[in-house]
């Protein structure tokens, strides 16, 4: 007979209602958050840090019941929830390029958000499902690093200081929102000096071909706290792009006289020459991945033979694996079909060719995120679009199907690994994981898709609500340039080449992802860099004044929350003007 007490024998909470409700909640909230900074910025940012701060104060510190697994299952619901990425870099294309056909004079693109959603969902399905089989033998056996989920399993364990975390994000998220909401009233306005939350520095001093203008964005600023030395690339690009390049075009006589010097230089030089090196960046970023292919197909074979062996209780079972596979093609292949334009055999091409790509295309992505904690999103998209395009005869529409839903894929397959490795570390059990987010992934890229509707519907004049200053979307933008040179055949060949070759070689640079950073900052309006620039600086230099563990224990929440807080009011202000609209009010 057992002496413990009835307390003591109540099992570990680990899968609970709460945890999981506080996921889903968080999940949803992170992802408005993270959509709109990803349409800001040109990158994605994950949802574990902040998801593991917040379950901390509120299992732990509300609730008074909660554990280290439970808070893992929670973040893991809720980074689950958080393709932004996958859509971001992808959806604004078809927006903004119907708007530009429209604007024209043409008659836009024939497209449906329904079909979309449907191969979303069915891509986030696969995603999960294809990388599972592989959990033993990445991160049990070959014992992948994936830096991003030892960090988050370092949270999870700091046990009291996650309350004062969660203070320090609150603090953030609270001070951000009341800035942008100050921009959105237009509180902070000064004429020719503080617009559109730019801080006009030129004086009338500097010409206006050296961008002189700083965004007071804290978004941004935060963004580069996170960052840190990591993100001076990003911040010289920019710099060399508006600073170096654009002075020395005007200067050399290479800008029309009677010509917008600043349009021209942006339009005709930095911005296909941006795109050219971004994706040269990315697709190196592919190549330099290509030995993960490799340690990938042997992992999985490993993984076959050792199948059997472990407990079974542990991993999901492989019948509900296969019913996953089975439901998510079916999807994939309805999505295609119900997309203007597209014969049942195009469909039925698309829902295997889509598939057996983006399952090859996460198992890469997977090793190379265990290995280096970078993900090559962005060129995996750029590929997919392009061979799409020439498979489906030029159906933007049935292409970018394909496109989003391969970066959906290879998002949550990723991101599925690194909070297994977190669970591995921190002592939880694989099959709850599994099935948290196997139950809840479906519902991430709805929430995204829905994001971006509203940041589009809520902008100036009920359209146009992003690939401006405001929200550039440079990553769609890149792909918005591909999609329209491959439909024209008007391809500004010299500049993509150029900016290729730089991107390439960038690419290949000791420091992963090198290539896109200054591809992105090129893209990007300079005021943006600029408040990115300050952040990094800033945490430069408290890094050599406090030392890293002030970095880890007090800025890293904060700057979370700056981000977090300025993106949900911006999401917050797009909703109320569509509310308004539709109601007549102002």
């Amino acid at each position: 007979m057992s002496n413990l007490s009835p307390i003591e024998q109540k099992p570990y909470r680990e899968l609970t209602p709460e945890a999981f409700i506080l996921g889903v909640i968080q999940g949803i909230i992170l992802n408005c958050a993270f959509c709109y900074a990803a349409l800001k910025l040109g990158f994605s940012i994950g949802g574990s840090t902040v998801a593991a701060i917040m379950g901390y104060a509120l299992l732990r510190g509300v609730l008074k019941k909660g554990t280290i697994i439970e808070n893992n299952i929670n973040q893991t619901i809720a980074s689950g929830m958080n393709p932004s990425g996958g859509v971001i870099f992808t959806l604004p294309a078809l927006f903004m390029l119907d708007y530009k056909l429209r604007q024209d004079g043409g008659q836009g693109i024939n497209f449906e958000l329904f079909p979309i959603i449907l191969a979303s969902v069915a891509a986030a399905i696969l995603g999960v499902v294809f990388i599972i089989p592989l959990r033993k033998q990445m991160i049990d056996i070959d014992r992948l690093r994936f830096p991003t989920g030892v960090a988050v399993a370092t949270i999870l364990r700091s046990g009291s200081a996650g309350v004062e975390k969660f203070r320090l994000l609150i603090i953030g998220v609270l001070l951000s929102a009341v800035v942008k909401f100050a921009f959105i009233q237009g509180w902070l306005e000064i004429s020719g000096l503080l617009e559109h939350e730019e801080l006009n520095f030129s004086f009338g001093l500097i010409p206006a071909y050296f961008a002189p203008a700083i965004s007071l964005s804290l978004m941004n600023v935060g963004a580069g706290l996170l960052a840190g030395r990591g993100g001076l690339p990003f911040v010289i690009g920019g710099l060399v792009a508006w600073w170096v390049i654009s002075p020395a075009a005007v200067n050399m006589g290479w800008v029309p006289v009677d010509a917008d010097q600043v349009g021209y230089v942006y339009g005709q030089m930095l911005r296909p020459l941006g795109i050219g090196v971004l994706i040269g960046g990315a697709l190196m970023g592919v190549i330099v991945s290509f030995p993960a292919i490799k340690s990938a197909i042997k992992s999985l074979a490993d993984a076959r033979k050792s199948a059997g062996s472990g407990s079974v209780s542990d991993e999901m079972p492989i019948q509900l694996l296969v019913g996953g596979i089975i439901g998510a093609v079916v999807l994939f292949f309805i999505a295609a079909k119900m997309t203007p334009g597209v014969s049942f055999g195009q469909a039925a091409l698309c829902a295997v060719v889509g598939t057996l790509w983006l399952s090859v295309a996460a198992l890469i992505v997977s090793q190379a995120t265990g290995m280096t904690d970078i993900s090559p999103l962005s060129g995996m998209a750029l590929i997919s679009v392009t061979i799409m395009m020439f498979l489906l005869d030029k159906n933007v529409a049935a292409s970018m199907v394909v496109g989003i839903a391969v970066c959906i894929a290879i998002g949550q397959a990723a991101d599925m690994m690194q909070d297994l490795k977190t669970g591995y570390l921190i002592g939880g059990r694989p099959v709850k994981q599994q099935l948290a987010q196997f139950a809840i992934t479906w519902l991430g890229p709805i929430v995204s898709i829905g994001v971006v509707y509203v940041l589009w519907q809520g902008g100036p004049g009920g359209e146009g609500g992003f690939g401006n200053e405001t929200l550039p979307a440079p990553q769609a933008g890149a792909l918005m340039a591909i999609i329209e040179s491959v439909q024209t055949g008007n391809i500004p060949t010299d500049k993509y080449v150029m900016g290729g070759v730089i991107g390439l070689i960038l690419g290949g640079a000791p420091m992963a992802g090198l290539g896109v950073l200054i591809g992105l900052a090129m893209y990007l309006p300079l005021s943006i860099t600029l408040g990115y620039g300050v952040g990094c600086v800033i945490n430069m230099t408290l890094v050599k004044k406090k030392g890293m563990q002030f970095i880890e224990d007090r800025v890293v929440p904060f700057a979370a929350g700056l981000i977090v807080g300025e993106a949900l009011m911006g999401v917050a202000d797009a909703l109320y003007r569509i509310v308004a609209g539709s109601t007549g009010g102002h």
